[in-house]
Formats: structure tokens, sequence, C-alpha cells
């Protein structure tokens, strides 16, 4: 596994959309590895492949220590409810907000078997799905602010 090169900011391409898996090939596969290799290096709890600048819809997800979601072509297909929490990303360092999601989402998704799954989170699980979520189309979580943004000095 590998500690792969994250994508700031500034960058463009953490706007654009990424495109689905066709194929889940042993690159993918690395792929999956090396993200959450790079996810807990920066000790985050989720990387979408935009982040480490590829543009597949590709997301790992780690809210509980030795528990990792692995999403190929994730998609939200329920949420209920609200929540106001503070968010920050590994693409935006040192800046954090308060953003308005669901309480609860649930996500369709294959595995890294091809085999598809659906996954119901809340709290921060539900936070970070929505988050990574929203990387696949090219939003960050500056978008979904509810007040403004926080910088670490």
């Amino acid at each position: 596994m590998a500690i792969l090169n994250l994508v700031y900011e500034r960058d463009p391409m953490l706007r654009r959309t990424s495109r689905p898996v066709t194929e889940i090939t042993p690159r993918i596969l690395q792929l999956l590895d090396d993200m959450t290799e790079t996810m807990r290096h920066h000790n985050g709890c989720g990387l979408a492949a935009v982040q480490v600048g590829v543009l597949r819809r590709l997301v790992v997800v780690e809210t509980e220590p030795g528990t990792v979601y692995e999403l190929i072509n994730p998609r939200i297909v329920a949420w209920t409810g609200e929540q106001e929490e503070t968010e920050g990303c590994l693409s935006l360092p040192g800046k954090w907000g308060k953003t308005h999601r669901p309480a609860a989402v649930t996500v369709r998704a294959l595995n890294r078997h091809g085999e598809e799954i659906e996954l119901r989170g809340d709290g921060l699980l539900c936070r970070a799905f929505c988050h990574e979520l929203d990387h696949l189309d090219g939003k960050l979580f500056t978008d979904a602010l509810v007040d403004g943004l926080d910088s670490e000095s």
C-alpha cells in the first residue's frame, strides 16, 4: 500500500464530477487500499478518489477504528431528519465549519467484490457518507455551511 498525494482546495479537479467505475480491476482494488492508508495517515474519517487526483466514483469511510466502508459508485437512496455539526476536510486543512446534513442516510454501492450493498448511517457516519459522496459531484463541505468558515491559527 502507498500514501497518495492529496489534492487541495484551490485545485479545480475538486469541482469536477467523478466518472462511474465500469469494471473492478486489480488497479481499482489497489486504489481502495491506498486510499484507506492515505486517509488513516492524515487522520481522516473519509476520502474520495478525487481527493487523490482520480476522477472515479470511489469512497472510503472509517468513523470507527477497524470498520472501513469501501464504496464503489455509491449513491444516497434515502434520508431522514436534519443535523448541524462541525466538519473539516483533508483537502481543506485547518478549515472547519458547521454544515447542514440529514440525520440519517441509506447508501447503495458496490463493494470490492462487485456485490451491491446497502448501508445506513446516522450521526458522524451519515455526515461522512454525505461529505464524501458530495466530493464525487464536485461539491465541498463549504457548500453546505450554515455559518462561516473557521480556520485554525
